[in-house]
């Protein structure tokens, strides 16, 4: 009788012990092919992808890389879509409590998701009619994203060889010829956009249209150190300024092109920090 019963007790613990450890397999198993979050995805490939002994980047790079920016949207990253009635350009950020201020008082949220010497993964929301001032991106490529809403872009690139034009009178001035590469409004169903240390608009200035977001990536980041200083300019329309450049323009082409001096950073250039609440990122 003592025998049947261990035997018995010996098979319900064994059916225990097989039903917990497949309990537990299962479990595993599900872990492992859990899907990745995209924001995972976007640091793995650039991880893997943007490091100076991958410089320059190659186009399968630049179209592996565009492809998943594509795919994003605002709750990829933790984001809620703004609209023309709540339009404080906080985003996720829980500020929905703060009282509302004056619109050109109202800042640009900027988001640091994950940053290392090699790239910059960072998102800016926008109240409408911000605007990031004409600026640079110094030996940079970067990958810009609009999750949502409406951004207006203007970017240059030098012309080549470089044409200067100083005044050295009372009031020294200097400006350079640049040559206008992209002046369009995105959207969250337009492509990624990428811009290259001497091409694709390197020179760019953001204009919110309506509240918006973007999702950008820079590589390698700003770094003072390194020579990647951002740099601000002010464009003026090439013929507001009498030059002897030696470069022949049509009437076309007058309109493509401007003059860059640059300035201080503008006093109203309005920015704060937000915290990033999106999937996090195992590094």
């Amino acid at each position: 009788m003592f025998s049947k019963t261990q035997k018995a007790t010996d098979k319900m613990r064994l059916f225990l012990q097989n039903k917990v450890d497949c309990s537990v397999f299962l479990r595993f198993l599900s872990m492992s092919h859990k899907k990745s979050s995209k924001i995972q995805a976007i640091y793995d490939l650039c991880k893997k992808s943007l490091t100076p002994a991958n410089s320059p980047l190659s186009s399968q790079t630049i179209k592996n890389l565009c492809s998943l920016l594509d795919t994003v949207g605002v709750g990829d990253v933790g984001l809620k879509e703004e609209n023309a009635d709540d339009d404080r350009g906080h985003g996720l950020f829980g500020l929905s409590q703060l009282n509302r201020i004056a619109r050109w008082a109202q800042p640009i949220t900027y988001v640091d998701i994950f940053e290392c010497e090699n790239f910059t993964i960072c998102i800016f929301c926008f109240p409408t009619s911000s605007v990031i001032p004409l600026h640079d991106h110094p030996g940079m490529t970067v990958f810009s994203k609009v999750l949502y809403g409406s951004l207006h872009v203007k970017a240059y690139d030098w012309v080549e060889p470089p044409f200067i034009h100083e005044s050295k009178g009372s009031t020294y001035f200097s400006a350079r010829l640049a040559k206008l590469a992209v002046d369009k409004v995105l959207t969250a169903s337009s492509a990624t956009s990428v811009l290259y240390p001497k091409a694709g608009g390197n020179l760019h200035c953001f204009t919110a249209i309506s509240p918006c977001a973007v999702l950008d990536i820079l590589s390698p980041p700003y770094n003072e150190d390194k020579g990647r200083r951002c740099t601000y300019y002010h464009d003026y329309p090439y013929s507001t300024i009498s030059a002897d450049t030696k470069l022949y323009l049509n009437d076309e082409e007058v309109e493509d092109h401007a003059w860059l001096a640059k300035i201080e950073t503008p006093d109203d250039l309005y920015m704060r920090p937000g915290m990033y609440v999106g999937p996090a990122i195992q590094t």
